[in-house]
């Protein structure tokens, strides 16, 4: 099965090894067909500890690495 991609902005750099990442979706709503935005944050492994507030990052599903953490981010959006 393949893994989930998602891009999205870096909200928090404050833990070691760890980025917090703010994914948005749109969709049409079914019954008042208006655009939703909907965001969701995921814990990311940042392994360099590269990445900062800000960036545009894209995230990888991967196995749990802790509690929180079962993404990884793969490479810079630009």
């Amino acid at each position: 099965m393949p893994k989930r991609i998602l891009q999205g902005a870096v909200v928090s750099d404050a833990n070691d090894k760890t980025v917090t990442v703010l994914v948005e979706r749109r969709f049409m709503h079914p019954m008042v067909k208006k655009v939703v935005r909907r965001s969701k944050k995921y814990r990311a492994h940042d392994e360099n500890n590269q990445y900062k507030v800000g960036d545009v990052v894209r995230i990888e599903e991967c196995r749990p690495i802790s509690k929180n953490k079962s993404w990884k981010v793969i490479e810079d959006s630009k």
